[in-house]
C-alpha cells in the first residue's frame, strides 16, 4: 500500500536532514565570516546582502515595476527588461503580506530557495547514488567558490530550486510537474532555458521509445516547459516593438551576447599575459573545472547521470562558455549546474575519510575567503 504524500515527504526530510544541516552550517559559517570582515573594514553587512550589484535592480523592479534604463557614454544601455520577472514578483508579494523591506524579503526568499534547492538535490542524488553521495553533493554545492551568491538577493537559488525539482520529477516520471516547474524556472533567469531544454529532450526521447503508446503527459510537459522563458522573451519583444529580437537587443545593450566564446577567449588571453584582479584567473579556473567535470560526466559509464541532467548541465555550461560580456560573472552563471558536481561527490564517497575531510576543508576555506573577497574587495560586478 502506498504511503500518503505527507508521510513520504516527512520521511524524505528526515533522510535529508543531515545533508541540509551540513549545507546550512557551510552557508552560515561563510555568512558569519563575511559579516565579521565587513564590520572590520567599515562596510554594512546588511547592505552587502541586499544591495549588491543586480540586487538593486531586482528590488527596484519589485517596488516600481519595469521601465528603468541607464545610458552610458560608451553606448551601453542597461534596461531592467534584462531581468526576468518571477523573483521580483515574489519579493513584491512578500512585502505586500509581511512588514518587510524589499531587500530583506529578497534575501529571505533566496535563503528559502537555496534550502529548497538543496533538498531537491539530495533527493536526486539519493535516487541516483545513495544517501552518502547525495549528502556530499549538497555540501559541495554549498561550498562552491561563488556560493556566497546563495546568501544574497540574487536569482540563482530560485532557478536552481525549480530546476532541481523539475529534474527530480522527470527522473520519477512526473511529467506534468516537470514541465510546470521548468516553466517557472524559465521565468526566473535567462539561463532558465536550460531546464526547459532538458525536459523537452527527455520527453522527446520517451516519445521516441514509446511511439504510439506515449501518454499525453509527455506532450504536455514538452509544450509547457519552455512557456515561461519564451513567454517573457516574447513580452519584452512586444514591449520594445520587435517581437522576436527585442529581448536580445536589450541583452546586447548590456554587452551580453552569444559569440561562441570569442569574448571569453580574449579575457583568458588577458589573464595569461598580464596581471589582473584575483577574480579573473579564478573565473578562468572555475569555468575550466566546469568543462572538465562535464567531460567526466560523459565518460564515466558507471556513474553517468540520466539524459535530462546531462542536457541541463550541458546547456548551462554552453551558455557560460559561449556567451560574451561580464567575464567574472561566469562562475555565478554556473551555480545552478549542480549535476557537474556528481563526479566529485561520487569520488569523495569512495575516498578514505581523511582524504575526503581534507578536500572538503580546503573547499570550505576557499569558499568562505573567496566569497568574502568578492563582496568586500573585488572591484568588478559579481
Amino acid at each position: 500500500m502506498r504511503r500518503p504524500r505527507g508521510a513520504r515527504l516527512a520521511s524524505a526530510l528526515r533522510r535529508a536532514a543531515p545533508a541540509l544541516g551540513l549545507f546550512a552550517a557551510a552557508r552560515l559559517t561563510g555568512l558569519l565570516i563575511l559579516w565579521l570582515w565587513a564590520e572590520r573594514i567599515g562596510r554594512s553587512p546588511s547592505q552587502l546582502l541586499t544591495r549588491t550589484w543586480d540586487s538593486v535592480w531586482y528590488t527596484r523592479i519589485a517596488a516600481d515595476g519595469y521601465g528603468y534604463t541607464l545610458h552610458f557614454t560608451d553606448g551601453a544601455v542597461h534596461s531592467d527588461l534584462a531581468f526576468f520577472p518571477l523573483y521580483p514578483a515574489l519579493v513584491r508579494a512578500v512585502t505586500t503580506v509581511l512588514p518587510l523591506g524589499g531587500g530583506t524579503a529578497a534575501v529571505l526568499l533566496s535563503w528559502a530557495a537555496a534550502a529548497a534547492a538543496a533538498f531537491a538535490m539530495y533527493l536526486l542524488g539519493e535516487r541516483l547514488h545513495g544517501r552518502t553521495t547525495a549528502a556530499l553533493l549538497v555540501l559541495l554545492w554549498g561550498l562552491l567558490p561563488h556560493s556566497v551568491v546563495l546568501s544574497l538577493a540574487y536569482t540563482e537559488p530560485l532557478l536552481t530550486a525549480f530546476a532541481a525539482f523539475s529534474l527530480y520529477a522527470v527522473v520519477t516520471g512526473r511529467w506534468l510537474w516537470a514541465g510546470s516547474l521548468a516553466a517557472l524556472a524559465g521565468l526566473s533567469r535567462p539561463n532558465g532555458i536550460a531546464i526547459a531544454a532538458a525536459v523537452c529532450v527527455a520527453a522527446a526521447y520517451e516519445l521516441w521509445k514509446r511511439r504510439a503508446h506515449a501518454p499525453w503527459r509527455l506532450w504536455a510537459a514538452a509544450f509547457v516547459a519552455p512557456l515561461g522563458w519564451g513567454g517573457y522573451v516574447l513580452w519584452v519583444g512586444l514591449r520594445t516593438g520587435d517581437p522576436l529580437g527585442g529581448y536580445f537587443a536589450v541583452q546586447a545593450g548590456w554587452r551580453s551576447r552569444f559569440d561562441l566564446g570569442v569574448d571569453n577567449l580574449l579575457n583568458v588571453r588577458d589573464v595569461a599575459l598580464r596581471a589582473t584582479e584575483l577574480a579573473s584567473p579564478m573565473t578562468a579556473s572555475i569555468v575550466a573545472a566546469g568543462v572538465l567535470l562535464f567531460v567526466l560526466l560523459l565518460v564515466d559509464r558507471e556513474n553517468r547521470p540520466p539524459l535530462p541532467l546531462l542536457v541541463y548541465a550541458g546547456v548551462l555550461l554552453l551558455i557560460a562558455v559561449g556567451g560574451g560580456g561580464f567575464f567574472e560573472s561566469k562562475p555565478r552563471f554556473l551555480l545552478p549546474a549542480f549535476p557537474l558536481l556528481l563526479p566529485l561527490a561520487c569520488a569523495l564517497t569512495k575516498a578514505r575519510p581523511r582524504v575526503a575531510t581534507v578536500v572538503i576543508a580546503a573547499l570550505a576555506g576557499l569558499s568562505w575567503c573567496y566569497g568574502t573577497y568578492l563582496l568586500t574587495l573585488a572591484p568588478m560586478p559579481l
